[in-house]
């Protein structure tokens, strides 16, 4: 029993010596998994360079809902990507801002309870001047981000936190009267915007009221979009996803309930997967038009409540859509399932759009597999603050294929 008894104690005075001397000599670190961030503007506890990390309050943000705390993040931003990248830290709190700029090697992070709220005034915001807003058919639609990136690397945007837009600031509430914000059309902010960028993620956050598309990336390369919540439906041409000329594109676990395409490929998109995501929106959710669409799949998704087309293809002269696979899909309270064009396209008064190509569109080699579509008609969605017109096309329609004037492929 004596031996028993000495043996406990040297182990427990043996424990004791162990902790106490790796904690004063630092052999024995923190957890990375729990770091203690640092109130200094040059980092967070980890002070190799990468790995720091940057509190958006130690730049000044208050956090209270009320005040502009555009230039907080902005030093903040700045400073990570100058000390070679690492964290910029949002943590609890209500964060009013206006258009912040990511840069390469940053990941914004949001906490659990940390709310990004889109200022409600127009004159907070401006355009990122290198995203070209003509000259290039695939584009247009507006250069404003409330978060952008332009030829950016090694960008996140992550974390359980929240992006509110408070886009029912930017709607008219009749046709010819400015909105309370003073900025509408393609003046008006989406939530992100992503040009020209290489190894660009976003993960998890809860994306909502947009003023317009809530994520739009354009020509951008190595994309990923991972468990995403998106609820946009308090304007006009509230988009989920709007990829154009991107590739190398993966789109997984997301929930999309938007009020207009909810995940559009417009340009040459290549190389895309969409998976084990839902999708519910007023018009179309896969949107393709224009360009050279190849190698992408579509599978083991959820659409429902979809009042447009859930999948439309939509060929003009010169373009391309080739060897794309939509599988093990489930579509529920839809109209039109599955519509594909081929061939010029008519504005809305019926007046044929000249082509900027004369060569005949192709459509070919593509599959649908074990799709399940519940065909109804149109109504309007919950919560869209304004109606909707149907056209009639969309009544109780369910798959069109059609190919208009010469020399089309399908």
């Amino acid at each position: 029993m004596n031996n028993s008894h000495d043996q406990s104690f040297s182990r427990r005075k043996l424990f004791e010596f162990v902790s106490a001397a790796s904690l004063g000599t630092g052999l024995i670190g923190v957890s990375a998994a729990t770091p203690q961030v640092e109130r200094s503007k040059r980092g967070g506890t980890d002070h190799t360079p990468g790995l720091r990390t940057y509190n958006v309050c130690d730049f000044g943000a208050k956090a209270d809902g009320v005040t502009l705390d555009t230039e907080a993040f902005q030093q903040a931003i700045d400073t990570c990507n100058r000390e070679q990248g690492g964290t910029v830290l949002v943590p609890a709190g209500v964060f009013v801002i206006g258009t912040i700029e990511l840069k390469s090697n940053v990941t914004l992070y949001l906490s659990a309870q940390a709310k990004l709220l889109g200022s409600g005034n127009g004159t907070h915001y401006h355009a990122a001047d290198k995203i070209p807003l003509r000259g290039d058919s695939t584009l247009g639609d507006g250069n404003v981000g409330l978060i952008f990136a332009v030829e950016a690397e090694n960008v996140t945007v992550e974390g359980q936190g929240t992006i509110d837009g408070q886009g029912s600031e930017f709607r008219s509430p009749t046709r010819g009267t400015p909105p309370p914000s003073g900025r509408g059309g393609a003046e008006r902010p989406y939530h992100l915007l992503f040009y020209r960028c290489r190894n660009l993620s976003v993960r998890d956050v809860r994306l909502v009221n947009s003023a317009f598309h809530s994520i739009r990336v354009i020509q951008s390369q190595y994309v990923k979009m991972e468990g995403l919540h998106i609820h946009n439906r308090v304007n006009r041409n509230n988009d989920g996803f709007h990829f154009i000329s991107c590739e190398y594109v993966h789109v997984s676990n997301c929930d999309v309930e938007c009020q207009d395409d909810a995940c559009a490929l417009f340009g040459s998109c290549k190389f895309v997967t969409v998976t084990s995501c839902s999708f519910s929106t007023r018009w179309s959710v896969f949107r393709f038009g224009g360009g050279v669409a190849e190698n992408i799949a579509v599978s083991n998704c959820l659409i429902y409540q979809t009042y447009g087309c859930p999948i439309k293809l939509r060929c003009s002269p010169g373009s391309r859509f080739e060897n794309m696979s939509f599988s093990n899909l489930v579509m529920n309270q839809v109209t039109g399932p599955i519509s594909i064009g081929c061939g010029p396209q008519t504005r809305p008064n019926g007046e044929l759009v000249e082509p900027e190509d004369e060569s005949p569109g192709i459509v070919r080699n593509i599959t649908f597999s074990n799709i399940r579509a519940t065909v109804v008609v149109p109504q309007p969605l919950p919560e869209v603050p304004f109606e909707s017109r149907y056209n009639p096309g969309e009544i109780k329609s369910c798959m069109a294929l059609n190919g208009v004037g010469p020399g089309n492929v399908i």
